[in-house]
């Protein structure tokens, strides 16, 4: 349960590209409107510039009004834009202050209903589960009108279920789109893969990926990145192969997509994965198994192949606070996204924690292997400022020719 709890929390974090969508929610019904009178005075005493966002950035505690916020605003004869609550609304929630953006959000769409998007409902539908719970999240959903009961609004319903690992409750919702004939998206898909990883049902995101081609919905490198995963944490190397050489014969060979299969094949080396035949979870000793290690792996192969180095710095810093044993796998991976980006900065002070470690041993071998695989890909010269490195470093490396 552990190494489950972590992945989740990393993918939530880790997948905000293909989340954007669904991250502003708000409840018409739920939301509780004070009194414009009772806070005014604090609010205007607490402003720090004469804008709206400004005044409502102000609010820094949860229980005042950002609505009488706007509400005096309005009252005071200013203007106030839809794609400027949009705007604030989206802040708000980067800054994860929810409360304040579901208030925002139900304003946007109580106010503005005749140009409210699909993305204004499904945004309010993930504030609520997140400000009230996926009960009143669910009540919201089922009460809007058949017209913005669209793909986006049901992938933002099934985005809650799977964030909370509400399996069952995410097929039947995913079995009602199909059913309702709405035209999936590879973000939906993409929503089903995260949640079977997080869940520990790796057998299922093949399955997906299949339905997926069956109904003509193109994959994405997140897609691939998931079936991946999954093939790796199922220690089914061979068919981790076939998938990158179907990506490789794909029509987009952009720079991320090269990087990614770059990265794979360094990790698959590095790593010595090989094919297991055995369908067994080898518990390591604080509850993290092998497979949900490989798992984080990919999050970090992902956010390097898309060169998203605050990605990176997010997810390798909360793997180090876990307090979990991390193994020589998991430094490797990150050294290898780091390096493949020319972050030699990093790659420095990823080498000393490890040598530092009193948990996980430097290994040598691992170095080596590593070394011949970014050789075996073609990038040698980023190979020779590796060892130089780890020369400069004062790490023995074993000539595992002789």
């Amino acid at each position: 349960m552990a190494g489950r709890s972590i992945f989740a929390t990393l993918t939530r974090k880790a997948g905000g590209r293909e989340r954007s969508l669904f991250r502003s929610f708000s409840s018409t019904t739920e939301v509780v409107y004070e009194d414009p009178s009772s806070n005014c005075a604090e609010e205007e005493n607490g402003e720090t510039g004469d804008d709206l966002k400004s005044r409502i950035f102000s609010l820094r505690l949860p229980k005042r009004s950002a609505t009488n916020v706007l509400q005096k605003w309005v009252t005071d004869g200013r203007q106030v834009s839809i794609s400027d609550l949009r705007h604030i609304s989206k802040q708000l929630r980067n800054s994860r202050r929810f409360k304040h953006a579901l208030e925002i959000s139900e304003w946007l769409v109580y106010h503005n209903q005749d140009e409210a998007l699909d993305s204004d409902y499904a945004t309010r539908i993930d504030l609520m589960t997140k400000v009230f719970g996926i009960d009143s999240a669910e009540r919201y959903f089922e009460g809007l009108p058949t017209t913005v009961k669209t793909t986006e609004t049901y992938t933002a319903l099934l985005h809650s279920y799977a964030s909370l690992r509400l399996t069952d409750k995410a097929e039947d919702l995913f079995e009602r789109m199909k059913e309702a004939n709405l035209s999936l998206s590879t973000i939906t898909y993409n929503e089903m893969m995260t949640l079977y990883m997080s869940v520990g049902q790796l057998e299922k995101v093949p399955l997906t990926v299949e339905e997926m081609k069956l109904q003509k919905v193109a994959p994405d490198l997140f897609t691939y990145n998931l079936w991946v995963s999954s093939c790796a944490a199922a220690l089914n190397i061979d068919e981790v192969r076939r998938i990158l050489d179907e990506i490789s014969l794909g029509s987009d060979s952009g720079e991320h997509w090269l990087r990614y299969m770059n990265l794979v094949k360094i990790y698959i080396t590095s790593g010595n994965l090989v094919n297991s035949g055995s369908n067994s979870v080898v518990e390591s000793e604080n509850g993290i198994t092998q497979r949900e290690w490989i798992s984080y792996d990919f999050l970090i192969i992902l956010y390097g192949a898309l060169g998203n180095k605050d990605k990176l710095d997010q997810i390798w810093k909360s793997l180090r606070m876990t307090n979990q044993k991390m193994t020589c796998r998991n430094y490797v991976c990150i050294l290898s996204s780091y390096l493949m980006l020319g972050h030699m900065k990093e790659v420095g002070e990823i080498i000393d924690q490890w040598k530092q470690s009193a948990a996980t041993d430097f290994d040598s071998s691992s170095c080596n292997r590593f070394l011949k695989a970014y050789s075996e890909v073609g990038l040698e010269e980023r190979a020779a400022a590796f060892q130089l490195l780890l020369i400069q470093k004062g790490c023995d490396l074993i000539d595992e020719s002789q």
